[in-house]
């Protein structure tokens, strides 16, 4: 049971080196990750879902919407931190294999705040936001094994 944790933390040998041993001190309790990693995925479910209820504000609900959906996102994303570590992160977003999902995901964060605080167009926020959710769940399959493949086959046959 104890092999979770150290995978996820990126610590699975159990050679444990002095410095291995002083990180190891200084680094959060497994508990204290997993209640990290609830807290801050339920702030991102409860933004996005607030987002959404602000859309309908008359004048800045526009505004409103694309931050909080976008924060909402961030902090999903963020909540991963908890688990694997914030470098352990950086460095598996930018695999090969979740690098077009990451550019995709992110460029999509960024257009929706431009859509809704420049161009103040509601159509292309909702677009982008809906492409934010499309990128956050491909990108968050990526880390299932097979998962792709089996959407991607899901789709081609209800597509035939």
């Amino acid at each position: 049971m104890d092999k979770l944790p150290r995978v996820l933390s990126g610590q699975d040998t159990d050679d444990q080196s002095g410095l291995a041993e002083v990180i190891d001190a200084t680094s959060l309790g497994w508990g204290t990750r997993v209640k990290g990693f609830v807290a801050c995925f339920a702030i991102g479910c409860l933004f996005s879902v607030l987002g959404t209820c602000l859309f309908w504000i008359p004048k800045k609900g526009l505004m409103l919407f694309a931050v909080f959906y976008t924060l909402g996102n961030i902090a999903s994303i963020g909540s991963t931190l908890f688990l694997m570590g914030p470098m352990k992160q950086l460095k598996r977003m930018f695999e090969p294999t979740r690098l077009i999902a990451t550019i995709v995901m992110l460029l999509c964060l960024v257009l929706t705040l431009c859509s809704a605080f420049w161009w103040h167009n509601k159509g292309l926020t909702l677009i982008f936001c809906i492409l934010q959710y499309f990128a956050l769940a491909w990108y968050s399959i990526s880390f299932i094994p097979f998962a792709r493949d089996a959407v991607k086959k899901c789709v081609s046959v209800c597509l035939s």
